[in-house]
């Protein structure tokens, strides 16, 4: 049977008090379960997950992870919006909270990054809804400067992006 999507994912943190503010801040995760500071387990707004986030503390002296520098390991996890306008509303909470890395333009996604309190690189993507995209957003293989005013105009704020890159938009 083949694996349709990440159910959730687990990031070892500092301090999971300032985590928790974090996410539950920025993107508007909320706590489903909390064990005394030394972990949490955090929904996304609109999922169904039982979590999609679990965090667990190993304390203020753990350096940041080599991953990608000196060592193989995670690069970034990337979360979904539905909308352009939720993109652009995540883009000025990340703005607001000092955590924008980086804004691309994918094709057949428009993505922002982000590090969280720890320095974890994480994206939130839009994706280009299926009847919308074109051969020549198939076709390209890159990234560009993202311009989320130019994409809010050519799709508009409120349409629902598609789910991966070829399958309609749900419901």
């Amino acid at each position: 049977m083949p694996i349709q999507r990440l159910n959730h994912a687990v990031l070892y943190v500092r301090d999971v008090p300032k985590a928790v503010a974090f996410y539950s801040d920025v993107l508007g995760f909320k706590v489903i379960t909390e064990m005394a500071g030394q972990a949490a387990f955090l929904q996304a707004a609109g999922s169904t997950n039982d979590h999609d986030l679990g965090l667990f503390a190993i304390g203020p002296q753990a350096v940041d992870s080599p991953a990608g520098r000196t060592s193989v390991g995670l690069y970034h996890l990337a979360w979904e919006v539905d909308t352009l306008g939720e993109l652009r509303a995540t883009r000025a909470r990340l703005v607001e909270h000092g955590a924008l890395v980086g804004e691309s333009d994918h094709g057949t996604t428009k993505a922002l990054y982000a590090r969280d309190v720890d320095g974890i690189e994480f994206e939130v993507c839009w994706l280009v809804p299926a009847d919308r995209l074109t051969d020549e957003l198939k076709a390209f293989k890159g990234s560009r400067r993202l311009d989320l005013d130019a994409e809010v105009e050519a799709y508009g704020a409120d349409r629902r992006g598609g789910v991966g890159v070829s399958v309609p938009a749900l419901g």
